[in-house]
């Protein structure tokens, strides 16, 4: 018996065929396990295809994602159920975050991008038998992104012009004194720069050379150096012409100003701000070189006064003096921006006082009419950017537009109260009339309730042409002298015993009624120079991108 065992254990015959059975076994399972590992990895490259375009579908329709990655999933043979989350977020294409964390969900703000998580099962052929399950489960996710974006401002608005108001009313915004002339000015309102241009020539001038937009904006900086910056970008892109000369002049004019304002009070570039000074998307932002010089004087300008006389030759009227004050923007609005839909931008909240010595006539040869009138912060927020793909001339956007809340008074308004933008003011009765012991006094209110947005559209050719469009939602639909007439009290008075004198209070309404017309276009030629309607709101697109949604991740 032992003798068998040590000749079979001793016998090498037959050894390759065990060996190549044993091989076999082993190279039939690999084999079995390389079409499961293999059916695996084509379906999961299949689910990812999928959640690729599903996710594209979805950033491409924000409003209705879940529906359009469904559908799409649909269309590529998974059942729509296979969509197990869509999720809408923020995407920031910013170089300086890490690649997890430029993809924010829930959005903020506005979302720009979608993620879409698929799940789909592949069935196992030879792995069940190692396996408790039949089937292997396959979880893919993509994001993807669009860019719809628009530049567009609020504000600045020039109905007609008067160099001696504009003189006046620029100057005091700027901190000096101007002498420019009608043809100066319809230069500047005439000529465009580009945005990004300005800020290079300021990042060049005040030696931010390397920094990012961003940077720029939030600095500190003079406001004779952004005017010599629109000079230096307004020559390299037009020229020596009339408007390099008026900018020139105030260039000069501001050489001993050293008022400081931030940019970024002014401007919003969004989806640009990242950019390097010098870099430039394709879709650039232009700026009218009057509309970038107001908005700077209004932020310089902060709470001071601007104090003016002014001559406008209007029948009955026998001087104007003008007081006004621009409080500042709401925190964290811009006058001009760059945004996706929910971008919003703002004017400033601003305070006119209006001293117009009317002629008079009879026993009352002058009547003093003091009109205050306050317009609170308007407000454009873009509600929507329309691509036309492939035809981009087809494209549209669309802003929600609300002008500032207006009061009015006939009645005595402080000094102190012009500046005061923590309170209201509320002014008592006013002298129209002193004849020594004989005084008429009166008050008046007038104002504009709460308004809604209202829908702008701007069709391509608008936004090409930078077509200014007002909204007007005013209850002073004929005359705000008018309407401040409607609601005049006057009191009569002579001497200490205030005692009444008919007829009087008839002659002072007359006299200012008479003179109705030519209070109104007193008010809207200084309210027109300093950038701001009754009840009204001017608005501008100056440019639209529409990228086509990309996979981001």
């Amino acid at each position: 018996m032992w003798k068998l065992v040590r000749r079979f254990a001793a016998d090498r015959q037959g050894n390759i065929a065990i060996m190549g059975a044993g091989c076999m076994v082993l190279v039939m399972g690999c084999a079995a396990l390389g079409v499961d590992v293999g059916t695996v990895f084509a379906d999961r490259r299949k689910t990812q295809s999928a959640a690729d375009l599903a996710a594209i579908v979805a950033a491409s329709d924000i409003d209705h994602a879940a529906n359009a990655a469904k559908a799409t999933v649909a269309d590529n043979g998974y059942p729509a159920n296979a969509v197990v989350a869509v999720e809408l977020g923020t995407y920031t294409a910013d170089a300086a975050l890490p690649p997890q964390a430029r993809f924010v969900t829930p959005a903020t703000g506005v979302a720009n991008a979608a993620r879409v998580t698929l799940e789909t099962q592949t069935p196992l052929y030879f792995a069940r038998m190692f396996s408790s399950s039949d089937r292997f489960t396959i979880r893919t996710s993509a994001t993807a992104a669009s860019t719809a974006v628009a530049s567009f401002a609020i504000g600045s608005r020039l109905v007609s012009l008067n160099g001696g108001l504009l003189n006046a009313v620029l100057g005091g915004l700027l901190g000096t004194s101007l002498s420019l002339s009608v043809m100066d000015y319809q230069a500047l309102i005439s000529t465009r720069i580009d945005l990004l241009d300005f800020l290079s020539a300021l990042a060049t001038r005040v030696d931010l050379t390397g920094m990012t937009y961003d940077e720029v904006l939030n600095s500190n900086i003079k406001v004779s150096d952004i005017v010599a910056a629109m000079l230096t970008a307004q020559q390299a892109a037009n020229g020596v012409n009339a408007a390099t000369a008026a900018l020139s002049q105030i260039s000069l004019a501001l050489a001993g100003v050293t008022t400081r304002i931030v940019p970024g009070k002014l401007i919003d570039l969004g989806p640009y701000a990242n950019l390097g000074t010098g870099d430039k998307p394709q879709t650039g932002v232009s700026v009218g070189l009057y509309d970038l010089l107001s908005a700077t004087g209004a932020i310089a300008n902060g709470t001071h006064q601007i104090a003016a006389n002014v001559n406008l030759g209007l029948p009955g009227i026998a001087s104007v003096n003008v007081m006004a004050t621009i409080g500042e923007h709401p925190q964290g609005s811009n006058w001009i921006t760059v945004g996706m839909r929910g971008a919003s931008v703002h004017t400033a909240q601003t305070r006119v006082l209006v001293s117009v010595q009317l002629l008079g006539s009879g026993s009352v040869s002058a009547v003093n009419l003091p009109i205050y009138v306050e317009v609170a912060s308007g407000t454009a927020t873009l509600d929507a950017v329309s691509c036309g793909f492939p035809n981009v001339d087809t494209s549209t956007v669309t802003l929600g537009v609300t002008p500032g809340i207006v009061d009015a008074w006939i009645g005595d308004v402080t000094a102190a109260q012009m500046n005061n933008f923590t309170s209201k003011p509320n002014p008592g009765p006013v002298a129209l009339v002193n004849l020594g012991a004989v005084q008429v006094t009166g008050i008046a209110h007038a104002g504009m309730g709460n308004t809604t947005p209202t829908s702008v559209n701007f069709s391509y050719a608008d936004i090409q042409s930078q077509t200014k469009k007002t909204v007007t939602t005013t209850s002073f639909t004929q005359s705000l002298t008018g309407s401040l007439l409607g609601d005049l009290a006057l009191t009569v008075k002579v001497g200490p015993l205030g005692l009444s004198i008919p007829g009087l209070a008839g002659l002072v309404s007359g006299i200012i009624g008479g003179a109705t017309g030519p209070v109104d276009q007193v008010l809207a030629s200084v309210l027109a120079t300093l950038g701001i309607g009754l009840g009204q709101a001017d608005v501008w697109v100056s440019g639209v991108r529409c990228d086509r949604a990309v996979l981001v991740n």
